[in-house]
């Protein structure tokens, strides 16, 4: 089949392969680097707010808390500013009420949490009890579906690295009466030593960034596919008109010259291959003009 094609038709048919191998292999490319740079983007923001609520933490652990600590067997209610996942979990909810990070999420999720508010779900106890069984592993990250929409999340384990957080949680009785007061002598007791006991986790919205990408996708994309086409038909105009067309010319004035008009001529100046081309067939002409003469002569 693509012999009975003409040079102009197998030329195109040529370019278009390319044309769409081309765009397969951009987008596919693009696609890739663009959902990367969109990861890279996500992590680094939730990189950024887990330092800062460890920060938070530490300013808590090592500033607050030895100054109310001791208030803690005089005062009727617990003061949860001494503790450091408190103080995390209130600054970032503070941080969440501006609408720009309205959906960015964090949680130090506990599965024997004295606040309720910190119990792990089904996910985040997942998370916890692989790194109880992976000491090795320090962090996770992944994506998750929330009501918030798609997130991604990086966890970190929480462990009991000193005595002294051991005093609200080993026992009702070690522990503070105002704790006792507040949140009862049911949850978030039992602690251990180096024992694991919850996952820091931070949730940045995907979805938006992601989208971002996408949009960006398509618009590369479709300023790649309008100077391929320009491209495309550039190149099609020109090898047209430097080629094709020269090459039509001299298959005409063969045509001629094959049915006994001498007078034909190969008109071509240029010296390119096209040009030596149509003086080779003018040389054969004057050949062929010379033997059918001679040949006139004999007879």
């Amino acid at each position: 089949m693509l012999k009975n094609l003409k040079i102009g038709a197998k030329f195109n048919l040529l370019l278009m392969i390319i044309f769409i191998v081309s765009i397969c292999l951009s987008g596919t490319i693009l696609s890739n680097v663009l959902q990367q740079r969109a990861q890279n983007e996500i992590t680094s923001k939730a990189q950024i707010l887990i330092k800062t609520m460890n920060s938070v933490r530490s300013y808590t652990q090592n500033r607050v808390n030895p100054l109310l600590a001791p208030r803690l067997e005089t005062e009727t209610v617990f003061i949860p500013e001494t503790v450091p996942a408190f103080s995390a979990t209130e600054v970032f909810e503070n941080f969440r009420k501006n609408a720009e990070y309205e959906n960015f999420l964090y949680k130090e999720a506990t599965i024997n949490p004295t606040n309720l508010r910190d119990k792990a779900d089904p996910f985040e106890t997942q998370l916890v009890e692989r790194f109880r069984n992976e000491p090795q592993t320090k962090q996770l990250s992944g994506f998750r579906s929330l009501p918030e929409g798609q997130v991604f999340y990086i966890a970190r384990p929480l462990e009991i690295t000193e005595q002294k957080c051991l005093r609200c949680h080993s026992t009702p009785d070690q522990a503070p009466k105002s704790q006792l007061t507040t949140y009862g002598t049911e949850n978030g007791f039992g602690w251990k030593l180096n024992q694991i006991i919850a996952t820091q986790i931070i949730s940045v919205p995907s979805e938006e960034v992601f989208n971002n990408a996408h949009r960006s996708w398509y618009l590369i994309m479709g300023l790649l596919a309008v100077i391929f086409t320009i491209v495309v038909l550039v190149i099609n105009f020109l090898i047209k008109k430097t080629v094709i067309e020269r090459i039509r010319n001299i298959e005409k004035i063969a045509q001629r010259v094959s049915v006994g008009d001498m007078n034909a001529n190969f008109a071509e100046t240029s010296k390119d291959e096209i040009g030596g081309l149509a003086a080779a067939f003018e040389r054969m002409k004057s050949s062929l003009k010379i033997a059918m003469d001679m040949l006139n002569q004999q007879s």
